[in-house]
């Protein structure tokens, strides 16, 4: 289980650190570089849900590392900042496979706003949400998604993937989830569960590398991979 990703190319340090520990504290994994010959590299390596990309940078412009980095992704958001504000420079932006054009200075709430609404414009991960391998999990809307194919939960598989997926990678024992989603470990209870676990790990299916695994005699194992 990890959190949404997102590359943030910015030279100017204090502004730099400001951001990404307001986008950090509200839930995001954030890697940072001031050097913009770096940045196409490092989303390379990173594979971020979003990018954020500062205009004025040393050696190398954001609108060229914009252009490298949609040649690598078609679908990726990615937010310029700039000082500038001129339509030529809004075009500009666009062009070079912009989504969105915040200029300097703004607040960090208005970047928030605008980071959600393009993770969700594109179904990627937002906060509140879990990816899982190649799968998105949203226990609000009760859906797993991965890119434009999605399924919806009942409550209980909801119930029940929240559960394992908060521990993944870990054994769940299975009176565990008895007691919590249904207060016993009644017989009946059991048989229902095992239909859950049947159908979960039907809609699992979406994610390659994602299992639910069976653990006889202990219980239940969400692994990816």
């Amino acid at each position: 289980m990890t959190k949404s990703r997102i590359l943030y190319v910015e030279d100017e340090e204090v502004l730099a650190m400001l951001v990404r520990d307001h986008l950090e504290r509200s839930g995001f994994e954030v890697h940072w570089t001031g050097d913009g010959s770096e940045a196409v590299k490092l989303f390379k390596e990173v594979k971020p849900d979003l990018c954020i990309l500062d205009i004025m940078l040393p050696g190398i412009s954001g609108y060229e590392i914009g252009k490298a980095i949609r040649s690598l992704d078609k679908t990726i958001p990615i937010i310029f900042l700039t000082a500038k504000s001129e339509s030529k420079d809004v075009v500009e932006g666009f062009k070079s496979g912009g989504n969105d054009y915040l200029k300097k200075p703004f607040s960090l709430e208005e970047l928030m706003v605008r980071v959600n609404n393009l993770l969700s414009m594109v179904g990627r991960v937002t906060p509140g949400q879990y990816r899982l391998g190649e799968l998105s999990f949203d226990p609000m809307r009760m859906v797993i998604q991965n890119n434009d194919q999605s399924v919806s939960l009942s409550h209980r598989e909801n119930e029940l993937l929240k559960m394992l997926i908060s521990q993944v990678g870990s054994p769940v024992e299975r009176k565990q989830i008895l007691l919590q989603l249904w207060g016993d470990d009644h017989f009946f209870n059991s048989r229902n569960l095992d239909v859950y676990v049947t159908r979960l790990r039907k809609d699992l299916k979406m994610g390659p590398g994602v299992q639910l695994l069976t653990l006889k005699g202990v219980g239940y194992q969400l692994v990816e991979g």
